[in-house]
């Protein structure tokens, strides 16, 4: 009788290098040199100016909107997109919701939706 083929029969077996290395190849002293420089890079740029936080009513309220599924889905858009595609679709989305999203338009804790980090709000 044949036993059952597995989804990893199909992939080539790795041997491993010996005890004590890791699998992979080894970086060189000219790969550490560009890692240094990129981060370096990113450290020295020039961050834009922060935004206030909004207040905390304002990011309740939008989170319920994010939640509440009788306005569709709203994963890959903006919430002032979703808001203008249920306003479409006729499903009446609150209108304080659209008034917040156009007045705090260049602050994006409030433009995109929450998404859950595992660490909390």
């Amino acid at each position: 009788m044949e036993q059952p083929r597995r989804i990893t029969d199909s992939f080539p077996r790795r041997r491993r290098r010996g005890p004590g290395r890791p699998p992979g190849r080894l970086k060189d002293k000219k790969d550490k040199d560009k890692k240094d420089k990129v981060q370096l890079k990113v450290r020295d740029s020039a961050r834009a100016p922060s935004q206030p936080a909004p207040d905390p009513a304002l990011l309740e309220m939008l989170r319920r909107f994010d939640l509440s599924w009788e306005y569709g889905p709203c994963s890959g858009i903006t919430r002032l997109q979703r808001w203008e595609r249920a306003q479409e679709l006729g499903l009446s989305p609150p209108g304080p919701i659209r008034d917040a999203l156009l007045e705090h338009r260049d602050n994006p804790d409030v433009t995109y939706r929450w998404v859950w980090d595992g660490v909390g709000w």
